[in-house]
């Protein structure tokens, strides 16, 4: 009984452990980058709000899970779901990194990562990353809604 009660303990350290390594790499490829595309977002104009919504919108459909990903799993919950999305948008940010590719299309990139891994739940130890991803979460939705309404 004692070992099963050390090994799950163990379980949750890793698991913690885990998620401290996923926050101090986000804090370091994506913070800064998410932070900077979202105060761009908000001191744009009304005519350039446009152009974030499309860019995050379409970043956001590019790190959709791969087809391979079998959704009918029974123990596949939404936190899997926008832990793959929020890693396919970090590695995006992290090929453009090396290819020195614009800014705007790598902020968008890094706002949809960290915007999923809010959504996964990574942030919850986290007061100002939890705020940033909250932040990144509304962007997405109106990106999203706005997307939306135009094909209407």
């Amino acid at each position: 009984m004692i070992k099963v009660l050390v090994r799950m303990f163990d379980w949750f350290k890793s698991e913690r452990r885990v998620r401290r390594k996923k926050v101090r790499q986000d804090r370091k490829q994506l913070e800064v980058r998410a932070r900077r595309f979202l105060k761009s977002y908000l001191e744009a104009d009304e005519v350039r709000k446009p152009e974030f919504y499309r860019a995050v919108e379409d970043i956001s459909k590019k790190c959709r899970p791969p087809p391979d990903l079998d959704f009918s799993q029974p123990d596949l919950d939404d936190g899997q779901i926008a832990e793959a999305t929020s890693k396919a948008a970090m590695q995006m940010v992290l090929e453009r990194e090396n290819r020195r590719v614009g800014d705007f299309v790598t902020g968008a990139c890094a706002t949809v990562a960290v915007a999923y891994h809010r959504a996964a739940g990574l942030y919850e130890a986290d007061a100002d990353m939890q705020e940033l991803g909250t932040a990144a979460v509304h962007l997405l939705t109106i990106a999203t809604s706005y997307t939306n309404a135009q094909k209407e």
